[in-house]
């Protein structure tokens, strides 16, 4: 391992990563491990690129030095990012797989455990049967869960990054809610949140921002095409702001006109969820636990609403298409995982089918402490509440900017509306 100052973290960061994945590699008595994911590559060397389409490989033997195989143009990133001494590229007109099989052979290991992860996205089958049917004298062996078993928890300097993602998704959303009235485009509001993220400091997410309005907030992880924001819907957004790779993302709801008492219901079961979970969650609690907490509050109403999927998930690390790391960890029923200090999640208690016909969501994403959790966001929860405007949205969308907000568009109390005595 080549010592730098210019990374992500301290180098001692990289360090312990590194002894503690071989630690796990001893413990599941392999001589080497081939890892093709690219959230994993990055958690242990600082490696990132978007051209991770093209196979890419970092090898991490018990007892040598860890080497990697990337396509040529990619070495760059090798040289200029991470630690790693010992790069194999190979040309676009090249066999990457054969470079993988070659490099094994020139460093010993073509007749050892090697493990490697079976179900990346990013080692194809057909990859996997060209090693399996060409280093026959070794002993391939699925290793999936061996990086991700340290990337669960994360460190103080991971928690403390995370904060930065944290200010780019606020930021992001402050825009968004304010962008939201009727008369401009979802695409407008993107356009607004997308620039708050990235003035903030944050950079390119997994995902771009989740904007929907209307019916359209019925239609799961649909976003902006376009429609016009009509006087008297609401408007969905969820929004994951980047730092470095690392997330933190947040679902709020703005209501133009009227705030229902369906709606309002929608809001306090949220908020309540968020809230009991809060003042219960605690490490040695298992991820079920959590799950049912919030569920039976969401599921309990009178609106018609449904909590349909998961109700939190691992976040962290990610590239596209996901910002979540979902796969390591969910808040699922009957998952008996336990929380432990420095799990991250995005709490999810959001709410569809409201009236049989609306989408609308409340998250946070927190990180759990010794004694409870901490949310990484200072916003408020509530619903942002905007009186009419009186006037008709335009048919067709039109690229304009989002209106200052004047008077008539500041929020107001996130209560239903009741009628004054006679």
């Amino acid at each position: 391992m080549k010592p730098r100052e210019d990374m992500t973290f301290p180098f001692a960061e990289y360090e312990r990563r590194m002894l503690e994945l071989r630690q796990r590699i001893e413990q599941r008595c392999l001589d080497a491990v081939v890892l093709t994911d690219p959230e994993n590559i990055m958690y242990l060397t600082d490696y990132q690129t978007t051209g991770y389409s093209f196979f890419q490989a970092l090898v991490v033997p018990l007892d040598q030095e860890p080497f990697m195989i990337t396509r040529s143009l990619e070495a760059s990133n090798v040289y200029a990012r991470t630690w790693v001494e010992i790069t194999r590229p190979y040309p676009d007109t090249g066999d990457a797989i054969q470079m993988l099989v070659d490099a094994l052979r020139e460093f010993g290991l073509s007749e050892k455990r090697i493990g490697y992860e079976r179900n990346s996205y990013f080692f194809p089958a057909y990859q996997q049967d060209f090693i399996h049917t060409t280093l026959k004298k070794a002993k391939l062996l699925d290793c999936f869960g061996i990086v991700e078993q340290g990337r669960v928890r994360k460190s103080a300097v991971e928690i403390e990054l995370m904060h930065r993602a944290a200010a780019a998704t606020e930021a992001g959303m402050k825009a968004g809610l304010e962008a939201s009235v009727a008369g401009v485009s979802e695409n407008d509001i993107g356009a607004a949140v997308s620039a708050a993220m990235f003035r903030a400091g944050g950079e390119p997410p997994a995902v771009m921002p989740y904007i929907t309005s209307g019916p359209r907030t019925m239609i799961g992880h649909a976003t902006w095409e376009g429609r016009m924001v009509q006087p008297g819907e609401h408007v969905f957004l969820e929004v994951g702001g980047c730092y470095r790779r690392y997330h933190t993302a947040m679902m709020r709801t703005v209501v133009l006109g009227k705030l229902s008492s369906s709606m309002y219901e929608a809001q306090e079961k949220m908020k309540n969820a968020l809230n009991t979970l809060h003042e219960s969650i605690q490490p040695g609690m298992t991820v079920s636990d959590a799950d049912n907490m919030i569920r039976n509050i969401i599921t309990d109403n009178t609106v018609g609403a449904q909590l349909i999927t998961r109700s939190g998930y691992s976040i962290g690390i990610a590239f596209p298409p996901s910002w979540d790391e979902g796969y390591i960890i969910s808040l699922k029923q009957g998952e008996s995982r336990i929380l432990e200090p420095g799990m991250t999640f995005h709490i999810i208690p959001w709410m569809w089918g409201i009236d049989g016909d609306k989408t609308c969501g409340i998250s946070d994403t927190i990180y759990i402490t010794e004694d409870g959790c901490k949310s990484f966001f200072t916003l408020d929860r509530d619903f942002v509440v905007k009186p009419e405007q009186g006037k008709k949205a335009p048919s067709k969308p039109a690229g304009i900017d989002p209106p200052e907000r004047s008077k008539a568009n500041t929020a107001t109390s996130s209560k239903p509306e009741t009628k004054s005595p006679k």
